[in-house]
C-alpha cells in the first residue's frame, strides 16, 4: 500500500521559514518525479515545485529564490524549504509522486499559515 505523509506545516510570521517533508512508503521512490502543490481557500490547486528522479528542479515564478525543493532517495522523502514566507503563501500544501507512465500518488496535505 502506497502512502505519502506530509509534515512540517504550521503558523509562521511573514518573513519566516518552514520546511515541509513528504515521506513515502510502499513505492519505488527513486523513479518518481516529486512535486509540491498548494491550494488556498477559494482557489484552484497549483503546482509549486517539482524535482525529477535525476534531481532537476522547477518552480513557479512566485516562489523562485524563496523556496527550494529537494529529495533524499534513501529516505524516500521529498522536502520543500520555504524561506521569506508571505501571507499569500498561505495554503494547504500537498506532495505528489508522478511516474512517467502510471498512477500519480498524493498526500493528504499540511496547512501552512503565514500571518502576524
Amino acid at each position: 500500500q502506497v502512502q505519502l505523509v506530509e509534515s512540517g506545516g504550521g503558523l509562521v510570521q511573514p518573513g519566516g521559514s518552514l520546511r515541509l517533508s513528504c515521506a513515502a512508503s510502499g513505492i519505488i521512490f527513486s523513479i518518481y518525479t516529486g512535486g509540491w502543490y498548494r491550494q488556498a481557500p477559494g482557489k484552484e490547486r497549483e503546482l509549486v515545485a517539482t524535482v525529477t528522479s535525476g534531481g532537476i528542479t522547477n518552480y513557479i515564478d512566485s516562489v523562485k529564490g524563496r523556496f527550494a525543493i529537494s529529495r533524499d532517495n534513501a529516505k524516500k522523502t521529498v522536502y520543500l524549504q520555504m524561506n521569506s514566507l508571505k501571507p499569500e503563501d498561505t495554503a494547504v500544501y500537498y506532495c505528489n509522486l508522478r511516474p512517467q507512465v502510471g498512477i500519480v500518488y498524493w498526500g493528504k496535505g499540511t496547512q501552512v499559515t503565514v500571518s502576524s
